[in-house]
């Protein structure tokens, strides 16, 4: 009798599995969105820890080039891609109202985590937007300055005092800068990471910079520290490969020569002034190739209808493509290509709204990009008025270099090196 009674409740089971598997792997069938058949267990994420999730994006986004949504499963739960601006604009900005909440969480075992603005939700985001907020006002960011200068100065003598530059891995290099940088600015803890290589606060961007099961995948490299570290690499790779700084950088240095440009300071200032190099400086171009993550992740408060055939149901993951419309011809020909000319003013116009989201848009984009673009234009203006940049011979470049597969951001999975040459002038 026992045993009748187990089998009968084993065909319950596996009978209710069943059911329920078809249901699930039809769910976009029946609403007529374009997919790739989902795996029975892990749905589309067979990725993970093979390749960077943003790298899978951009194969999305090109497996589907005619489709403005594509669905996914993230395991059994049905999800959606969206891959045109105007959609990306209703979501992220027009109708942020029904889209203000994050699918992506610090998990419950992250006490650290799950408190990050990155992550957190209303109500709390809220709140902690709002006090952040006020860290980076513009008064505020001016008053760094002199940080900024300093740790600037430093990471000038952490590269003159190097030895082998084959050796010196940018990653680390750059993370000790930002580490000082936002440490300090943020804590009011002075930090020494760039002078000694070893510092507590080091010490703790890096655990979050190494991949941890217990964390899992998602916290293995959200952080600021990484995202800047990475901005640095792949920005003096192909800096000076380009013709575009080559011709403007002429002008600077013989400003210099006359006296015009002194510091750093005066170089940035003297940069943006000509509006010609302020490309470089800010990286637009190295963000649309390696914008910091490959999608922008919203969950919508209520049903939502795209259009009058698809609605999608409250709580669905939503991800807006970015990186996909970043490597997209229509909208940035010849993606590949390492190209600050298309920032220029004059070219700017002919970037389609919606196609190049760094940063993001709408009420959630990034507070603090203005910080990261003020550490970011005082240290590349310090190496270039003291060092040409050139590529060690056998060194990946960017374009070879592996993505992280345990991370989501799009950081360096493998060492990267650069020669520094210093300038006669």
């Amino acid at each position: 009798m026992i045993g009748v009674l187990i089998s009968a409740i084993v065909v319950c089971l596996v009978t209710w599995v069943y059911l329920r598997w078809r249901s699930v792997k039809q769910y976009w069938a029946k609403r007529g969105v374009p997919f790739l058949p989902p795996h029975a267990i892990f749905g589309s994420l067979t990725f993970l820890l093979k390749k960077n999730p943003g790298t899978w994006m951009i194969e999305m986004y090109q497996r589907f080039p005619k489709t403005p949504v594509i669905g996914i499963w993230l395991f059994w739960r049905p999800a959606l891609i969206i891959t045109t601006p105007e959609l990306a604009k209703r979501i992220l900005l027009k109708d942020h109202h029904v889209f203000r909440d994050r699918f992506m969480s610090g998990g419950t075992h992250d006490p650290i985590g799950s408190l990050n603005i990155l992550t957190t939700n209303d109500p709390l985001w809220t709140v902690v937007r709002r006090r952040i907020s006020a860290i980076f006002t513009a008064s505020k960011l001016r008053a760094l300055q002199p940080l900024v200068d300093t740790k600037s100065r430093q990471l000038i003598t952490r590269i003159k005092n190097t030895e082998d530059y084959s050796k010196q891995n940018l990653r680390k290099l750059f993370a000790d800068y930002t580490t000082d940088v936002f440490g300090t600015a943020a804590f009011g803890v002075e930090t020494h990471a760039l002078r000694t290589g070893e510092d507590p606060m080091r010490t703790i961007t890096e655990a979050f910079m190494t991949f941890d099961w217990f964390r899992g995948l998602c916290w293995s490299s959200i952080f600021f520290f990484p995202e800047l570290t990475k901005f640095f690499n792949f920005t003096l790779f192909p800096i000076w490969a380009t013709d575009y700084f080559k011709k403007v950088f002429a002008i600077v240095v013989a400003q210099r020569k006359d006296n015009v440009i002194k510091d750093p300071k005066d170089l940035v200032d003297a940069l943006l002034k000509m509006k010609q190099d302020g490309p470089v400086i800010d990286g637009v171009e190295t963000l649309r190739l390696y914008p910091p993550m490959g999608w922008l992740d919203r969950i919508p408060s209520q049903d939502y209808q795209i259009d009058e055939k698809l609605t999608i149901k409250k709580g669905t993951p939503v991800y807006v493509n970015n990186i996909g419309m970043h490597y997209d011809p229509k909208y940035f020909p010849e993606p590949l290509k390492y190209d600050p000319e298309r920032f220029m003013p004059g070219n700017e116009q002919n970037i389609t709204q919606f196609t190049y989201l760094p940063f993001g848009e709408g009420p959630r984009m990034c507070v603090g990009m203005r910080f990261g673009l003020t550490s970011v234009r005082h240290a590349l203006s310090s190496l270039a008025l003291k060092y040409k940049f050139e590529p060690i011979p056998g060194a990946p470049k960017p374009t070879e270099v592996e993505f992280e597969k345990k991370g989501l951001f799009l950081v360096p999975g493998q060492h990267m090196a650069i020669n520094f040459i210093p300038r006669d002038v």
